[in-house]
């Protein structure tokens, strides 16, 4: 003889209710986290773009132009700035770095050889993720290139 078991009325709508909310949880954790990935690439991409900016408007480009040289400003204004998205820039701290131990080139035995001035480029964003889990994150990004101008 098989006993019939009664219906489990509400068992769905309890399971649901612990289920649902952890869920909901994940799913916005990710979408947070994917938001984070994106701010961390646009401030690499910043980083990259001034580093750019920077190697060729350095001081021969001033000397062929009859102008001054980028400066940090400069390179933030017209390289850095334009490049965020969904940065907010009053969140923003930068440095740029000349190096220009290299300049012009170093003597080797008894041939010059050639060396490049490398300019590096930091950009430093404060986020404070979405979802308000944690404290503000650092995303740091730096970019490092040879003078070329």
């Amino acid at each position: 003889m098989i006993l019939k078991q009664k219906p489990r009325r509400g068992a769905s709508l309890i399971e649901g209710a612990f289920v649902f909310p952890v869920l909901v949880f994940f799913i916005l954790a990710l979408v947070v986290g994917a938001m984070g990935i994106f701010r961390y690439q646009e401030v690499n991409y910043a980083a990259h773009e001034g580093a750019r900016y920077a190697s060729v408007h350095g001081t021969d480009y001033a000397a062929d132009l009859n102008t001054t040289a980028a400066t940090a400003t400069d390179v933030y204004n017209n390289a850095i700035l334009p490049r965020f998205m969904t940065i907010d820039p009053s969140q923003v701290t930068y440095s740029v770095t000349w190096d220009r131990s290299n300049y012009p080139s170093t003597v080797v035995g008894s041939y010059e050889k050639p060396v490049s001035n490398v300019v590096t480029v930091t950009v430093t964003y404060n986020w404070f993720p979405e979802m308000y889990l944690v404290g503000p994150i650092t995303l740091t990004g730096k970019s490092s290139m040879p003078m070329t101008y």
